[in-house]
């Protein structure tokens, strides 16, 4: 799978720093620096604060040690019933299930493959797509964008996928599809952000992310470099198209990430995509530039294309980064999935499941610079205070796994004692 450069290239980059220093959580000296130092400013945040008033879901978790398939099987059916099921979301609806596959998925994470680490694990895709039939979906596209002029079952074949199963297990109802271009499309579709933006006004999407009835977040329980957490809500950076949003954009064959544009913002849009609202980026540090902008996109590309069915599957994961390109990143084994309606509500549960605090202020961990759950929640696109979400299933206390064990979390300020 040949590539020029990858998302992995610029992130490996981004934590290695330019003398190779390395700072605490992996970031590097100058990057961390910056990231807490408040002596400069983002672009400001505008419109009212609709935190207080923040609708809210309940979030189901239950245990699954190991990606046995009957066992995840049985597992995701009580992880769906708790919810409410998935028959009525479903039946008769064509279902889009963004993966999380990022990176080169034959790059071990000390010694672990990629899906026991960093991806989504291919049993998991053929178990909640299995699912996802027996409740009546008639048909079931698995997006991601990648790196590499391949088709999609190629790429993950070659990371030893058994496709073949997966078309079977759904009664060949099942597609894969690249959406980092236009794809089988003949133009994007452009979709602006309810509460005006927190960096673009508008994206412009491949048209599957519209040509749907539901869209599913399958993600995993990981730290972010950047964002601080990797969730169903993060999982959405991915559906950016870099063939527009790309370092060398535009080109419908790129093999580049989006680091110039959406990280940095160093490099503009190209002619014919919205250009974003603020020129005062340029103000920041560089290298600080990306724990405030990246936050803002992941929370604008949520506004423009909701999620139907948020998933966070944390059986095996890892700690430190989202991928072995991160400085320190090691694996970890929560031996949790997580389930709901809301994004932001599955997700601030999963963060308090890592061990944090959900409603932690900018800057503070798990945040780096902004916390893109707590702009969604000022959007008044969900709350992030588990005091307002119920759990099901597993407890919350019982749930706990910490990521960074000296980090006191919301559990431990209200569940421990």
């Amino acid at each position: 799978m040949s590539r020029r450069s990858s998302r992995r290239d610029f992130l490996g980059w981004s934590v290695r720093g330019a003398a190779g220093v390395l700072a605490f959580r992996g970031l590097p000296v100058p990057a961390a620096r910056a990231a807490e130092d408040a002596s400069f400013s983002p672009p400001p945040i505008e419109g009212e604060d609709l935190s207080a008033k923040a609708p809210t879901a309940p979030v189901a978790i239950e245990r699954a040690k190991d990606f046995d398939l009957v066992k995840l099987a049985d597992t995701f059916v009580k992880l769906f019933d708790q919810i409410g099921g998935i028959d009525k979301l479903v039946r008769g609806k064509t279902v889009t299930v963004k993966l999380n596959t990022t990176g080169n998925g034959r790059q071990k994470l000390r010694g672990r493959p990629a899906e026991r680490t960093y991806q989504t694990h291919p049993n998991t895709v053929l178990v909640i797509c299995g699912l996802l039939r027996k409740a009546g979906a008639k048909k079931i596209y698995l997006v991601e964008s990648f790196y590499a002029n391949a088709e999609p079952e190629e790429i993950y074949q070659a990371q030893g996928w058994d496709t073949k199963l997966i078309h079977s297990n759904t009664d060949h109802i099942t597609v894969f599809e690249d959406t980092r271009h236009l794809g089988s499309f003949k133009d994007y579709v452009r979709l602006p952000v309810p509460w005006g933006g927190y960096v673009f006004p508008a994206y412009h999407l491949n048209r599957r992310y519209v040509e749907t009835d539901v869209l599913v977040s399958l993600a995993k329980l990981k730290n972010h470099v950047t964002a601080g957490v990797t969730g169903s809500v993060k999982n959405l950076f991915g559906i950016a198209p870099t063939a527009l949003y790309g370092n060398d954009a535009p080109n419908e064959r790129t093999t580049e990430n989006r680091g110039a544009v959406l990280h940095d913002g160093s490099r503009a849009v190209p002619s014919g995509v919205t250009p974003e609202r603020y020129s005062t980026w340029t103000d920041m540090p560089k290298e600080a530039r990306s724990y405030y902008r990246v936050p803002r996109v992941t929370a604008d590309l949520l506004g423009v294309r909701p999620v139907d069915l948020a998933i966070v599957e944390g059986i095996e994961s890892c700690q430190g980064g989202e991928g072995p390109w991160c400085a320190g990143v090691r694996p970890v084994a929560p031996g949790v999935v997580l389930a709901g309606r809301n994004a932001v509500t599955v997700d601030a549960i999963a963060t308090a499941v890592m061990g944090y605090d959900p409603l932690a202020p900018t800057r503070q961990k798990p945040w780096y610079g902004d916390s893109h759950l707590a702009l969604l929640a000022r959007a008044g696109v969900g709350t992030i205070d588990p005091a307002r979400i119920e759990v099901l299933g597993v407890p919350l206390r019982d749930a706990l796994f910490e990521y960074e064990p000296g980090v006191e979390g919301w559990v431990k300020k209200h569940l421990k004692g």
